[in-house]
């Protein structure tokens, strides 16, 4: 399987890369600068991809990431950019996402971010996220799959390679938590590109 991890000199795209690569998958990073990954490279700023750039991908995973305030609506500039060049294509897109836009009632009325308990720091990121995500289900032209962390998403945490698979819902494991680490949400992505088939959808992940 050809894979192509979009930003994967990013924390989680590095993960990513290394798990894939480890999975015995054919593996492109997508780079702006140096190389850091053991994966072929494409030097390239993810706005300057062309379709032809990504043509003969089975999947490509989005790990594009954006803090400043300013460059915050780039996660919806650059999703739409990538939905543009594999539109119509089997390529799959799998998007590297957020939990803030979980919902936490059956209703799907209330989301995580809506919350009293939700830091203030981090709402205009889970606002432009999940503008983003909306902006991905009305695509009906691409093969998506919109992949959030639980909600503490832990940068330096082990990789157990055990997760709990969920939908739009907030969801806890059994001791009533909802984390985990970078190292298995990238086992989680990987499953999904090598094996998964939630197309057009919401998944979301929560170690065991």
């Amino acid at each position: 399987m050809k894979i192509a991890v979009i930003c994967a000199n990013g924390k989680e795209g590095k993960l990513i890369v290394r798990e894939a690569v480890d999975r015995g998958a054919e593996v492109t990073a997508v780079v702006r600068g140096e190389n850091k990954s053991a994966a072929e490279v494409i030097r390239k700023d993810l706005f300057q991809l062309t379709a032809a750039d990504l043509e003969g991908f089975d999947v490509v995973i989005d790990a594009f990431g954006a803090w400043m305030p300013e460059t915050l609506p780039q996660h919806g500039t650059s999703l739409q950019h990538l939905c543009d060049l594999v539109s119509g294509r089997e390529t799959r897109l799998l998007v590297v996402g957020g939990a803030g836009s979980l919902y936490v009632d059956p209703e799907h009325t209330l989301r995580v971010m809506d919350g009293p308990d939700f830091p203030e720091a981090f709402k205009p990121l889970a606002t432009h996220m999940g503008r983003a995500l909306d902006q991905l289900r009305a695509r009906t032209d691409v093969k998506w799959t919109y992949i959030s962390p639980a909600a503490d998403f832990q940068a330096e945490g082990e990789r157990t390679g055990r997760y709990i698979l969920g939908g739009e819902e907030l969801t806890l494991n059994a001791r009533g938590e909802s984390a985990i680490s970078y190292a298995d949400y990238a086992v989680a992505m990987v499953d999904e590109a090598l094996n998964g088939s939630h197309i057009q959808q919401r998944i979301s992940v929560v170690a065991e």
